[in-house]
This record gives structure tokens, C-alpha cells and sequence, in this order.
């Protein structure tokens, strides 16, 4: 692999380490520096899973006096995250390329709306809560059925589950979001787990935007205290929207 594209993924993953770290959203940066690198699209997207797993563990870690209690519910919500991400994934691994990059227009659109507009879902979230109790097999489906997305793809996971869970747990941010990363830890290994068994992830490409978003989400720590997150956003709403129309007019035109 040539210098050049080493030093491309490098520093793809040190900027999705650090939106990751200040606003969220790094898929929408590293996933087509790995189709820039010229990786096949379903394998660019596994590989691309793997390099910025590690993050959602570091980020629930972070915050252990958040942690829940290690509960039947837990437990339940874990293994429905694992169980969804393991189907996300074999989805994605029989899904051809010529039939894969037909939707990733439609994806990466689809997250950068999530993105831009998930302070408004998270207060619908917290709203429908008021007066009403969340039922647990509903919220199973959903995670289900969230995490089967974020196995298939994964932008814009964080804030669907967010949504999900801060139905019920309105009070209490931190601990909606160090689940919400334990929930997407579990999604992610399981997913990454299915691509690795099978051959998928091209492990240069990888493993050189896996540091880079290390040490991205390493200095995002200390930068998120000064840095705005708005204007971080703003950034990644616009890449979001440039990358949608570039695609749809790759693969669509």
C-alpha cells in the first residue's frame, strides 16, 4: 500500500476520532476515506467498522460512575444488541457490491439527517416518556432492530439507540449514553466478529485508520473542553451532505 494512502486513513481516522470524541459522526469521515482508498464498498464498510470499534468502549469506559448495574435487563438489552449486529452483518456480507453501493447514497444521507437532528429526536424521545411507560419488549424489538442497521452499516447507530433508551431513562443523560455505548460496543463485536471470521476486512487499511482514531479520540478528550461542539457538527453535517451528493451521483448517474 502506497504512502500516500497510508497517510490518508491515518489522518481519516485521527478527524473521525475526534468528531467521535466532540459531536459523534465518524462514519461519515472514515467510511468514504476507505472507498477513496479504493476498497471494495461492503469491504471498505467492514473495515471501516473494525477501525473505529475500540471508540465506543473507550467512550462508556470513560464515564464508568454512569456504568448500570449488570442486571437481567442488561443482560437482555446486550444480548438483543449482539443479536442484531451479528444479523446487520451477515445481511451486509450477502448483499452483492452492485446491489450494496445502490443504498449508500441513501445511508450516508439517512445518517447525516440523524445527525443533524438528533437533539430534536432525543427531546421527542424524552417527551413520549412523559406519562407513559416504555414497554421492555418493545424497546427489545427496537434495539433489534437498531442494531441490525448498525451490523448493515452503522452510521448514525449512537443516535438511534439514544432515542431508544432515553424513552426511559429521561433524567439522567450520562447513563442514556454510556449504555447507548455498551449497547453499540456489543453491536460492533459482533459485527466486526462475523467480518474477521470471514475474511472481509482488509487489515493494512484497517489497522492505519484504527490508530489514527485512537490517537484522535485520545486528543478529542481534552480538546472537546475547548473546541464548540456546534461548530464540529456543522463540519460534519456539510462532509455528510457533500458525501451523499457525491455518491448519488456516482452511483446513481
Amino acid at each position: 500500500m502506497q504512502v500516500e494512502l497510508i497517510l490518508m486513513l491515518f489522518f481519516a481516522g485521527v478527524v473521525g476520532g475526534l468528531v467521535n470524541a466532540i459531536a459523534g459522526g465518524a462514519t461519515l469521515i472514515t467510511f468514504p476515506a476507505m472507498i477513496a482508498a479504493g476498497l471494495p464498498p461492503i469491504a471498505a464498510n467492514a473495515s471501516n467498522a473494525v477501525a473505529i470499534s475500540p471508540g465506543h468502549l473507550i467512550a462508556a469506559i470513560a464515564d464508568w460512575e454512569k456504568f448500570p448495574p449488570l442486571n437481567r435487563q442488561l443482560v437482555r438489552s446486550l444480548v438483543a444488541a449482539a443479536f442484531g449486529g451479528v444479523a446487520g452483518a451477515l445481511l451486509l456480507l450477502a448483499t452483492p457490491d452492485r446491489y450494496f453501493v445502490l443504498p449508500v447514497p441513501v445511508l450516508i444521507g439517512f445518517a447525516t439527517a440523524l445527525f443533524a437532528f438528533a437533539p430534536q429526536v432525543q427531546a421527542w424521545a424524552i417527551r413520549r416518556r412523559a406519562g407513559a411507560s416504555a414497554s421492555p419488549v418493545v424497546e427489545l424489538g427496537v434495539i433489534v432492530g437498531a442494531s441490525i442497521y448498525g451490523g448493515f452499516f452503522g452510521a448514525g447507530l449512537g443516535i438511534i439507540l439514544t432515542a431508544v433508551l432515553s424513552v426511559a431513562e429521561p433524567n439522567d443523560i450520562r447513563r442514556v449514553k454510556v449504555l447507548k455505548n455498551l449497547l453499540a460496543t456489543a453491536v460492533s463485536l459482533a459485527a466486526v466478529t462475523i467480518f474477521i471470521a470471514q475474511g472481509t476486512v482488509y487489515w493494512r487499511e484497517t489497522l492505519s485508520m484504527l490508530v489514527g482514531a485512537l490517537f484522535g479520540g485520545y486528543a478529542g478528550g481534552y480538546l472537546v473542553r475547548v473546541l464548540p461542539a456546534q461548530a464540529v457538527r456543522s463540519v460534519v453535517i456539510i462532509a455528510g451532505l457533500a458525501t451523499t451528493i457525491f455518491y448519488g451521483w456516482k452511483y446513481w448517474y
